[in-house]
């Protein structure tokens, strides 16, 4: 599933395209791609067609994109999805589920389309609150308006992510802490911290020499710090090189991949030797996926009795 870095590179490729673009025309092509979209809001195209978009922001993994109705077109990738920006006339070769038309006084005419192999994926147009701590409620770039304040209702319960330059550090360790399930389970909560799948917990994880089952309420100020300050360095390593891909399934706005695939210490590596001690990385099943550690390096620890 992309993750922040993967979702971060779509966002700053769609900006200068989308920001200021005037929706000419919608097309549906699979309505499954809309389940997140409620449709006693009224249609689909009718709310975006005619409308002006006024930036691209991100949350986490999610994305959106406010228009000057006041609602936002919200997008989240799923397993497979791809937002592409393509020329008008282009034959896509996947599986195009939505196709956006817009006008761009400084570009003039693109497609956005979005593209989905497993329909985990979708949009929906939503309508936008106040963020509740009273920041910038997303990722926005260069580009702020009077919307920069608001969030959509479909995001509101996700929390900031460790890029966000509202996230509260503080807040973040005092909760990891005070948590009985082990430090993995909690990255992965996005209402705890949001942006962090499965590969970049497994990498940020392998970089403070932890244990995925580690209790939180176990962790030191200390080691709860480091954690936070390996998970930053892993996004934004990942985020300069574009992201990860393994396939044709995550690309960026333009159809090419990232390549921090080449990057990985332990994710996908089971069998390898681990490259700071050389023992065999290993992979468990976890929460129907796989964790993927360093038996030596990540050792669990257990808390010292009283």
């Amino acid at each position: 599933m992309p993750e922040l870095p993967e979702v971060e590179v779509v966002r700053a490729g769609l900006e200068p395209v989308v920001t200021d673009a005037f929706v000419s025309g919608v097309e549906v092509f699979e309505p499954r791609s809309l389940k997140r979209h409620v449709p006693a809001r009224g249609g689909f195209a009718a709310l975006i067609e005619g409308r002006r978009m006024l930036a691209a922001v991100r949350r986490g993994k999610f994305l959106w994109l406010p228009l000057d109705s006041g609602d936002a077109l919200v997008t989240h990738l799923g397993m497979s999805g791809q937002v592409l920006l393509r020329a008008p006339g282009h034959e896509e070769s996947g599986l195009l589920r939505i196709r956006l038309h817009l006008e761009h006084p400084d570009h003039g005419e693109y497609w956005v389309n979005f593209v989905d192999q497993r329909i985990f994926g979708g949009m929906a147009v939503d309508a936008m609150a106040p963020a509740a701590d009273g920041f910038t409620a997303g990722y926005a770039g260069a580009v702020h308006g009077d919307w920069d304040v608001l969030i959509p209702s479909q995001v509101a319960h996700i929390a900031r992510d460790p890029l966000d330059p509202a996230f509260d550090d503080a807040t973040f360790i005092a909760r990891l802490r005070s948590t009985r399930s082990g430090v993995k389970r909690a990255l992965l909560d996005q209402r705890l911290v949001s942006g962090i799948g499965n590969i970049y917990a497994d990498e940020a994880l392998w970089a403070a020499k932890m244990h995925y089952e580690q209790p939180g309420n176990t962790l030191s100020v200390r080691r709860a710090r480091l954690l936070l300050t390996e998970v930053r360095q892993v996004l934004a390593k990942a985020l300069a090189e574009g992201g990860t891909s393994f396939d044709a399934q995550y690309v960026n706005v333009n159809g090419a991949s990232g390549y921090f695939s080449h990057s990985l210490n332990v994710y996908g590596q089971q069998g390898k030797p681990c490259p700071r001690c050389g023992t065999t990385i290993v992979r468990e099943q976890f929460m129907n996926r796989g964790s993927h550690f360093c038996p030596h390096c990540q050792k669990l620890r257990r808390p010292r009795s009283a």
